[in-house]
């Protein structure tokens, strides 16, 4: 038997239980995981509470990223029984989940975790560049020289984004509701911050950029405040959604006719393409190796026992980077 963590009822964390399940064995093109360190996202707070992109299919289970060792494989391929590796989003949290001991994956959705990467490392490390990269280089063609604002740039993508930017001599700027995190986000390399709950996001960001706007919106917020970041684009920008934290509807401000791009990005788009996976592998793997990429943890919870109280500290919004469960 293995402990996994499910949900009956959407809600609150409290609705977070442990339960003992008979252990996973794998068919063709599945594997098993011994689960060493979970990484949280916020879409999984998101299907917990029924407000994803796609509904929970009761009872679930949960999560998208770990970090562990092979347990057993469905048939022979890429992996072997005691390989360290890392499972990234590239599943429907309805067929699959890794909030366990044990977690069974698709083979599709796992790449190999280096020795010299810790297991906290390799559970934070591949979301948050993955969407970076995607979102904004695979799909964005962010380079040199550009402008790119970031909002919720705290959360361990928004942190990752920065990284993405700098690397590619892009210039990231930085939003959070209040000038508390200005010195962490600075730190973490933001060009500058723009304190949303103290100034107008339009008129600093102009400032910034000599009155043009910024060429590139990372935005992970959706919502009523897309017209905003609109209104701080460049012409001929892009303000790519990646996420819906705002949990209301986002409309197009058509009235003013901007001329700019606006589209939306799911990680699935690069996940379930074994391709472009590969090139964004590349990307993540030789940032690591230069230096230029390493995982922010904020917080590592140990035991699953913690889930709810991680799942609360998740929506506390209080956390600068990944938030690490080990089981």
């Amino acid at each position: 038997m293995t402990r996994t963590v499910r949900f009956s009822e959407l809600g609150d964390p409290s609705v977070l239980r442990l339960e003992e399940v008979p252990d996973p064995e794998p068919a063709p093109g599945e594997l098993v995981v011994d689960v060493a360190a979970i990484g949280l996202n916020r879409a999984e707070s998101m299907f917990r509470r029924g407000t994803y992109i796609e509904q929970a299919r009761l009872p679930a289970g949960l999560g998208y990223e770990c970090s562990g060792t092979v347990s057993a494989v469905g048939a022979p391929g890429r992996f072997a029984v005691g390989d360290r590796v890392s499972v990234v989003p590239g599943f429907s949290m309805n067929d699959y989940s890794v909030y366990a001991e044990r977690a069974l994956v698709p083979a599709r959705a796992v790449v190999p975790l280096p020795e010299s990467t810790s297991w906290v490392d390799g559970a934070a490390v591949w979301m948050p560049f993955l969407v970076g990269y995607g979102g904004l280089v695979e799909t964005g063609g962010l380079k040199a020289g550009d402008h790119v604002l970031i909002t919720a740039a705290t959360s361990s993508v928004g942190l990752a984004a920065m990284a993405v930017a700098r690397r590619v001599g892009a210039i990231p700027i930085a939003t959070s509701r209040s000038s508390s995190k200005a010195p962490q986000l600075l730190d973490a390399g933001a060009a500058h911050v723009v304190a949303t709950g103290e100034e107008d996001l339009v008129e600093r960001v102009l400032a910034i950029t000599g009155g043009h706007g910024v060429e590139h919106v990372f935005d992970a917020v959706a919502g009523p405040g897309v017209a905003d970041l609109c209104r701080a684009t460049a012409p001929g920008g892009i303000v790519t959604i990646h996420g819906l934290l705002s949990g209301q509807p986002t409309i197009f401000p058509a009235e003013t006719l901007p001329d700019l791009w606006m589209r939306s990005y799911t990680l699935f788009a690069m996940t379930h393409d074994e391709e472009r996976l590969r090139r964004a592998g590349e990307f993540v793997g030789a940032g690591l190796r230069s230096g230029d990429f390493a995982p922010q943890v904020d917080r590592v919870f140990a035991g699953l026992d913690s889930i709810v109280e991680a799942h609360e500290y998740l929506e506390s919004n209080a956390q600068v980077g990944k938030i690490v469960v080990t089981p």
